[in-house]
């Protein structure tokens, strides 16, 4: 059992709190997403947004330079190293109760944390990461070039380091025993460390933009930030839409977001009675049913979307040479791929419907907790005595905004996914090419309000 149970109350949102029933709710998201779709064949005819990430408006000079400033990046980097510092004070030195923070700040603060902060900034795990500036200072030490490593990693390899570092993440937060206790967390952290560390080692820094579970998180949910990098690398301001859509397809890309997608729609499975009353009754092992629970509802998300992208492609049949985009999606991965892109911001919603009051209660109480992370009664930041304020955190106003970002982010997938219909199919059949992608989003959608509400 986690050592903080608090860490399980991720919502405070039911049934009971919804302004319709459920079954309403269900048929007027599901509307929603139908006569959204009905109005952008109509009115939403040519690819508009920013597939080669040419545009936006540049940042002033100032503010540019200042964010490019090495003195910036180093100042960046020292305080990812020093926030790892303090966290391992509590994982190494602290108690292993409910009073440590350590928990906390690795599945609240980091890893729910890291959506909104990279939503308005960016990849910033990057810039903070404190292995990379590990890596970095070793490589800078023995006099090395930090991205050359001992060999090449191929370049067909993509993000499946990440896909599966990813899962092992979800794995230790949803499923692992014991998950909550410094032990459990220490080895899967050194686990984590020496992967990362020595990929970096045998293939230079890039590793980390392939591999590190936090940062092609970060990187995901940063294409949807309002600040980002034009293709010439200049920082600029641009339409977030613009920014998610010029998210290049890479092998392992479609497995990172239907990592990210399933794990979120098993948390809300695992809490349901139906689950728990299976889990208790089953004769196995816990972790064994949970790990089976997690496998399956990610391959359904991932057999879903493979069946839909692939009946989007037969349908959408293939673009005639001379237009512009690829020349012959039909059967080939490239259309999973290129509209894996879509998924993102429907893994955000559910990010933040599900983890919303968890980030803001929890979240406090840990930064309560890392003032004195050795539970000696020390205060070293002033913050001991805090207590959570729940005023952003009310059963009616967090049913509310759960239904209201899980609409929004499929609404904006249908979007992505009729943008890109655009650009890979030919005109006539674009539309046509769509409706298993409307019939896969409205099954997400349906899916993911039944589970976050079985309660």
């Amino acid at each position: 059992m986690p050592a903080a149970p608090a860490l399980l109350a991720h919502g405070v949102g039911g049934r009971q709190d919804l302004p319709i029933t459920l079954p309403e709710l269900v048929v007027a998201a599901a509307l929603t997403l139908v006569v959204t779709f009905l109005a952008l064949g109509l009115l939403w005819r040519e690819p508009r947004l920013d597939r080669d990430a040419a545009g936006g408006r540049p940042l002033p000079d100032r503010l540019a330079g200042l964010v490019d400033a090495p003195a910036f990046r180093w100042a960046l980097r020292a305080l990812g190293l020093l926030a790892a510092g303090w966290f391992c004070v509590g994982l190494l030195a602290g108690p292993d109760t409910p009073d440590n923070p350590t928990a906390g700040a690795l599945y609240v603060l980091l890893w729910v944390g890291l959506v909104p902060a990279s939503l308005l900034f960016g990849p910033l795990w990057r810039a903070v990461n404190p292995l990379r500036t590990v890596h970095l200072l070793v490589a800078l030490a023995a006099r090395r070039e930090p991205a050359r490593g001992v060999r090449e990693l191929p370049t067909g390899v993509g993000l499946w380091p990440a896909a599966l570092t990813l899962f092992g993440f979800v794995w230790l937060e949803l499923v692992a025993p014991d998950r909550a206790t410094l032990p459990v967390i220490t080895a899967w952290l050194a686990g984590y460390a020496v992967v990362m560390l020595g990929g970096a080692a045998l293939f230079g820094a890039g590793w980390f933009d392939r591999a590190d579970p936090f940062e092609v998180y970060s990187a995901l949910v940063g294409q949807l930030a309002p600040i980002g990098r034009a293709a010439d690398g200049v920082l600029v301001w641009r339409n977030p839409l613009d920014g998610i859509a010029g998210l290049r397809p890479r092998p392992g890309l479609v497995a990172v977001v239907i990592v990210l997608l399933g794990s979120t729609m098993f948390d809300s499975l695992s809490n349901a009675p139906a689950w728990l009353r299976f889990s208790q009754e089953d004769a196995l092992p816990p972790a064994v049913t949970g790990s089976a629970g997690l496998i399956v509802v990610i391959g359904v998300v991932a057999v879903a979307y493979l069946l839909a992208t692939g009946a989007a492609a037969r349908v959408g049949g293939p673009r005639p040479p001379d237009a512009a985009g690829p020349s012959n999606p039909a059967g080939s991965p490239r259309v999973p791929r290129e509209l894996a892109h879509s998924i993102v911001p429907i893994a955000v919603g559910y990010v933040v419907a599900h983890y919303y009051s968890l980030l803001i209660l929890e979240g406090q109480r840990t930064v309560a907790l890392l003032s004195d992370p050795r539970d000696t009664g020390a205060d070293w930041f002033g913050t001991a005595g805090w207590q959570p304020h729940t005023g952003l955190v009310t059963p009616s106003g967090v049913a509310n905004l759960q239904i209201t970002v899980i609409i929004v982010g499929h609404l904006l997938g249908t979007l992505l996914a009729h943008d890109r219909a655009l650009y890979l199919f030919p005109r006539a059949r674009a539309v046509a090419g769509q409706l298993p992608l409307l019939a896969l989003m409205v099954a997400y959608t349906v899916a993911g309000l039944l589970l976050l509400y079985a309660g």
